[in-house]
């Protein structure tokens, strides 16, 4: 196991019959990772997996999976690798359930600012404030690392995002296939997995109060402030004051946590263990992008000691592994601007992308965890009501099939297809779905992708 993390030092390298820049791999090439920047002086990180399940069959072509994170800020190299579906836990022991079982695995820190990802000098000015401008870099870097591989065209990506990377994902979405048919990405696009995303803000904040109200986490008159500041967003929405509406969000997001004694906002059978007195609605905003996903996800741990700590791991021994982060670069280190950056479109809703891709007939498929607040099953339902396409009507009056998993006759979930849009209701999982039920996620996820491997 250990020989096969030998890294090798190298300007440049062949990376599976195709060259790549400013990068380095694994002795075996079964990892590689590297820098593209993306525009000058802002630097994107990337890491790709290959599967040691891979087949090279043409006839069932093996799949890649663009992970993309939330926040905006959260590391999907540092999140999404190490505490979701990558090869090894935070503990750098390997998961049985990575998603390298179904696909080949592309993490990216995105946009520039988040994770490993950089601007020279912290200039301010070069974070993206747009999910527009995030899909554009993203673009770039998919074009530096597929048009120099032949081996990766031949595989079919499928982006697979979690919470606000969704917006991310469909604005790629357009982006990438406009990209491709300019011919200026060699790329076949697979599909899109929306996974508790941040579609429509609108629609979540008008969830939250009738949901914690059902589950007895807020009473009448937490449901009524709830309500009032939900109605409020949704006027600043309407009048284009989107910045306004993020400040608004976070005054709900503490009035919840206040009258709810600190529900997590990520499963509603928990209590985040944040001190929402303390804890004013900026610093909630400032740091959502990563303390909040960090503080849910080490409360599921098995042990409560430092071993297994995200920020040690990625600024310790990941940092050295990789060899490329430059020295004065911190994991994480400038995710809070990346988020104050974008907070004047943070509210902004992509039902619109949504729709596009549709009628694109790009596959779409949403998964929604049963005990997600933040993005929970009845606002991502109701966003999904909302969309134009035309095969909505015969898709919302289909009826559902349960999913199970394994040898277990416990219903584990639902799912519905109609055309190119697909739908999964995950029980007992919150925001997190690959944590909280990675047997299913795995199941779904060689499903959406068509991987060769979900038939074995």
């Amino acid at each position: 196991m250990e020989r096969s993390y030998i890294l090798v030092f190298v300007l440049a390298f062949l990376w599976a019959h195709g060259g790549i820049a400013n990068g380095e791999s694994t002795e075996d090439i079964s990892e590689s990772w590297g820098y593209v920047e993306v525009r000058p002086k802002a630097h994107m990180f990337w890491w790709y997996y290959r599967s040691p399940f891979r087949s090279e069959d043409p006839n069932k072509p093996w799949p890649i999976i663009l992970w993309l994170q939330g926040g905006p800020g959260a590391s999907g190299v540092g999140i999404g690798n190490f505490e979701e579906v990558g090869p090894l836990d935070t503990f750098l022991k390997p998961r049985n359930s990575t998603w390298l079982r179904k696909a080949d695995l592309l993490f990216v820190d995105n946009p520039v600012g988040t994770g490993y990802s950089f601007v020279e000098q912290d200039n301010k000015n070069l974070f993206v404030k747009t999910d527009v401008e995030a899909a554009n870099d993203l673009t770039t870097l998919l074009i530096e690392i597929f048009n120099r591989n032949e081996s990766l065209q031949k595989s079919p990506l499928y982006v697979v995002a979690e919470s606000y990377g969704g917006k991310y994902a469909v604005t790629l979405g357009l982006s990438a296939i406009k990209a491709i048919e300019a011919g200026k990405l060699k790329l076949k696009f697979g599909g899109i997995a929306l996974g508790d995303t941040w579609i429509s803000p609108e629609d979540f904040v008008f969830s939250w109060g009738p949901l914690l109200k059902d589950v007895s986490r807020l009473d009448n008159n937490g449901a009524q402030k709830s309500d009032s500041l939900a109605q409020q967003i949704k006027q600043e929405l309407a009048a284009g004051k989107f910045v306004e509406a993020t400040d608004t969000w976070s005054e709900l997001e503490h009035v919840i946590s206040s009258s709810s004694n600190s529900v997590d906002f990520y499963n509603f059978l928990l209590d985040s263990g944040m001190d929402p007195v303390s804890m004013t609605a900026s610093e909630l905003k400032r740091e959502i992008s990563k303390k909040r996903y960090l503080r849910y996800l080490n409360s599921l741990r098995p042990t409560p000691d430092g071993d297994g700590d995200l920020d040690s791991l990625m600024n310790g021994p990941i940092k050295k592994k990789l060899k490329i982060i430059p020295g004065n670069v911190q994991w994480g280190g400038q995710s809070d601007f990346v988020f104050t950056a974008l907070q004047g479109d943070f509210m902004r809703p992509r039902i619109n992308e949504v729709d596009e891709l549709l009628a694109k007939r790009v596959n779409i498929t949403v998964y929604s965890g049963q005990m997600d607040v933040i993005c929970s099953t009845k606002g991502t339902e109701a966003w999904l009501e909302k969309l134009k396409w035309d095969g909505l009507k015969t898709f919302l009056s289909m009826e559902r099939t349960p999913l199970y998993c394994g040898n277990e006759k416990t219903t584990k979930g639902y799912t519905k297809s109609y055309k190119n849009l697909h739908f999964y209701w995950i029980l007992g999982a919150g925001h997190f779905v690959p944590v909280d039920q990675p047997c299913v996620a795995l199941d779904m996820v060689g499903s959406i992708t068509r991987s060769p491997a979900a038939s074995r």
